[in-house]
């Protein structure tokens, strides 16, 4: 019953939290504690509980045993199926008090209204960048190590993300699964489509502070906001050239290696278009 009344009578010693049932209670008072009693295998990973080791070993073997039973698609966990689901149906219960914006769980919800206090907990300890997910930050690590432990089974290349991977792997089978309603034109990614749509609405939803100008993507509004501080955070480390954007940076670096700028033009369109790849640009 009391799921149905949202009384919550576990509280946490440690935190705020409450929980319905104390065995919620107790599985997350180990998150407070550095216990981390079942390790993986395949790898040097460990896990406060079973059931999470088991789900990651899923990881390895590739096992996804929850099948959507409106699609083809399968899941390894039964959460991420859920809220699959949730697309097919089109609910998005949760709704931001400060925009219109809708989601399906939760927790998406918290994570954009992050957006809008600007509120960046997670901190590089490399360099000045701020972040709203733990995730992003350990992405973005990445950056400073080198680490691309995702390589494609057809070519050399290699990834930060297991999502960066899939994607590339389209270019190899050709597969462009999303299509505009309104033309005969194909993405590989859903986020190119939607950037896409806004040409036929004339939508841009992302409007400068400085000079009220509006942009279809964040990242350009970003970027254009730049021209107004002054900012340029991307050096290049063969001399002293600063930008405000990743993709001038990595154009001038043609520079160095005697390779021609127009060809990296060509490249950036061709991606922009079929992938909508704008962190590689920003």
């Amino acid at each position: 019953m009391m799921s149905h009344t949202g009384e919550k009578p576990f509280q946490c010693s440690s935190c705020d939290k409450r929980f319905i049932k104390t065995y919620d209670l107790t599985r997350h008072m180990k998150r407070h504690s550095s216990e981390k009693a079942f390790k993986c295998s395949n790898c040097d990973k460990r896990f406060i509980i079973n059931h999470e080791l088991n789900r990651h070993m899923r990881t390895h073997t590739g096992e996804k045993l929850f099948k959507c039973s409106d699609c083809d698609k399968r899941f390894s966990r039964k959460s991420d199926e859920i809220r699959h689901k949730k697309t097919h149906t089109g609910e998005k219960p949760f709704q931001c008090n400060n925009c219109d914006k809708r989601f399906i769980t939760d927790y998406e919800l918290n994570r954009h209204k992050k957006t809008h206090t600007d509120e960046k907990e997670f901190q590089c300890s490399d360099c000045d960048k701020g972040f709203t997910r733990k995730h992003d930050l350990k992405r973005h690590m990445m950056n400073h190590t080198g680490e691309k432990p995702f390589q494609c089974n057809n070519c050399d290349k290699r990834f930060i993300t297991k999502t960066y991977l899939n994607r590339h792997k389209k270019t190899h089978t050709g597969e462009k699964p999303f299509t505009c309603s309104n033309c005969d034109k194909r993405f590989i990614r859903k986020q190119a489509l939607k950037r896409h749509m806004m040409n036929h609405t004339g939508e841009k939803p992302f409007k400068c502070i400085y000079c009220y100008k509006r942009f279809t993507t964040n990242s350009h509004m970003k970027s254009h906001m730049m021209t107004h501080t002054g900012e340029k955070p991307f050096q290049c480390d063969e001399c002293h050239f600063r930008c405000n954007t990743k993709c001038s940076l990595n154009k001038h670096k043609m520079t160095h290696t005697g390779a021609n700028p127009l060809e990296w033009d060509g490249f950036v369109n061709n991606n922009l278009l079929n992938h909508g790849a704008y962190s590689m640009c920003f």
